[in-house]
């Protein structure tokens, strides 16, 4: 299935709905024609979501390439389709809504759709690609023609259906049946990422067997096109302005949730989607880390730290983290040195970040922390970023698994290089993290957010 999907020649398809076209709309971006850098209408009665003229005009004035969306969404089903073949299943049957925003690139209430699971795709060997969504919303795909069905019927939690779950998966199952034995050739071997428990009932019973889908798609996922990097780079320059308004409102006697929504409201206003985490805190709310921001007020002369964990413009995660002295005196000596030896974790491990580096290197290598700061040591070392956090997740040594991740880096995987530090039992932690894509020789870091001259012992 090589290039039917994706070509570099990026042809260009036609727009499958007329309903945008058709709606009198005032443009999304005032300056251009028929059709924005993207490809998509400039059009803001579109059914797509995507970047604001704010947005628009940051990414002109500060000379960004847009991504072409048709060429991406082609590569994206071409990299799913080369996922069956390397694994002889007859397709790959999705519910996790990134998974289908991935599949698709549409969205449909996408949080809410994360505990009621209302959306499926499914993409068989040969390409064909088929969404159930919401039974009232069946135009919501109408922009991507690489979509050959909307149906509905994916709804098999009890909310939807009280006692008659079971016949509703029963009956879903059948569909799936229906769909496999015209475009998979018999083949009832089925990757299914995530699925309630009476789905995967249905399907047993209807004769599938059922493969771990999960798999499959985090390392369908894993690898980005350059229209994928070019859409990161545009979110990523779009969450970083809001991190600057979020850093020009911060002062003392504002409460933690008051600083936090200003971020939401720059993310929101350029196109972005939603924030996963809650990861703002200040003074000693920040050790231990992963307390989520709340009514405290911030004091004078006091440190303030957040992990964005940002879903941005094109459905892009934006994962990077600063830490910033609020206050009109100097931080004390331990918090710059504790800073200094964040950056330096960060800046001297991102340097293993290459083609060929195995994920074992990843843990083993580079910069260790001071013994002092291990028992409060972040979480992972590295992990993959795309659409939210993505494999793979790269543990520092202590936690590592042999044979959890055998493999090396490739070009157009993208991680977020991690430094949490700050000691058991002490009143702060230092949070930081970096954007990064690796390339054919090394990698690229695309955030440029400065840190803090204070904290660095330098203002």
């Amino acid at each position: 299935m090589d290039g039917e999907f994706y070509s570099n020649t990026r042809k260009v398809m036609p727009f499958a709905s007329a309903k945008a076209e058709a709606a009198p709309s005032v443009p999304i971006d005032s300056a251009r024609g028929d059709a924005l850098d993207d490809g998509s209408p400039n059009n803001g009665n579109r059914i797509e979501i995507g970047p604001t003229d704010l947005a628009w005009q940051e990414w002109h004035a500060a000379g960004l390439q847009a991504p072409d969306l048709q060429a991406m969404r082609a590569y994206r089903l071409d990299r799913i389709v080369k996922a069956l073949h390397e694994r002889d299943w007859g397709g790959v049957l999705l519910f996790d809504p990134l998974n289908i925003r991935y599949a698709s690139d549409s969205t449909s209430m996408q949080l809410w759709n994360t505990h009621n699971p209302f959306r499926a795709c499914l993409v068989t060997a040969d390409g064909h690609l088929v969404v159930w969504d919401y039974k009232n919303s069946p135009f919501l795909c109408d922009f991507n023609p690489l979509v050959k069905e909307v149906r509905s019927g994916a709804s098999m939690f009890y909310f939807a259906n009280g006692d008659r779950t079971q016949q509703a998966a029963n009956g879903f199952a059948q569909q799936v049946v229906e769909l496999m034995g015209e475009h998979a050739g018999g083949n009832m071997r089925l990757g299914v990422d995530k699925i309630m428990l009476d789905g995967f009932y249905a399907l047993r019973d209807a004769g599938f067997d059922v493969m771990r889908g999960e798999e499959a798609m985090e390392k369908a996922r894993s690898v980005k096109s350059i229209d994928e990097q070019l859409a990161m780079k545009c979110a990523s320059w779009s969450c970083e302005q809001s991190v600057f308004e979020m850093q020009a409102a911060v002062q003392p006697g504002m409460t933690e949730d008051e600083i936090w929504s200003v971020l939401h409201a720059g993310n929101i206003k350029r196109g972005g989607e939603w924030i996963e985490t809650r990861l703002l805190a200040s003074g000693p709310r920040t050790n231990p880390w992963f307390q989520e921001c709340g009514p405290r007020k911030l004091q004078n002369n006091e440190i303030l730290a957040f992990d964005t964990d940002l879903v941005g413009i094109y459905g892009f995660c934006i994962d990077i983290s600063r830490t910033w002295w609020i206050g009109d005196q100097a931080p004390r000596a331990d918090m710059i040195e504790a800073y200094k030896h964040a950056v330096e974790h960060m800046r001297t491990n991102e340097q293993m970040v290459k083609p060929g580096t195995t994920m074992k290197e990843l843990s083993f290598g580079g910069h260790q922390l001071d013994p002092k700061y291990v028992a409060r040591q972040y979480s992972c070392r590295f992990h993959g970023v795309g659409l939210c956090d993505e494999w793979p997740c790269i543990p520092y040594k202590e936690e590592f698994q042999e044979g959890a991740n055998d493999y090396e880096l490739e070009p157009g995987m993208c991680l977020c290089v991690e430094a949490l530090v700050g000691e058991e039992g002490g009143d702060f932690c230092i949070k930081l993290e970096d954007q990064l894509i690796v390339t054919e020789t090394g990698f690229e870091n695309i955030t440029q957010f400065p840190y803090d001259a204070r904290l660095l012992g330098e203002a």
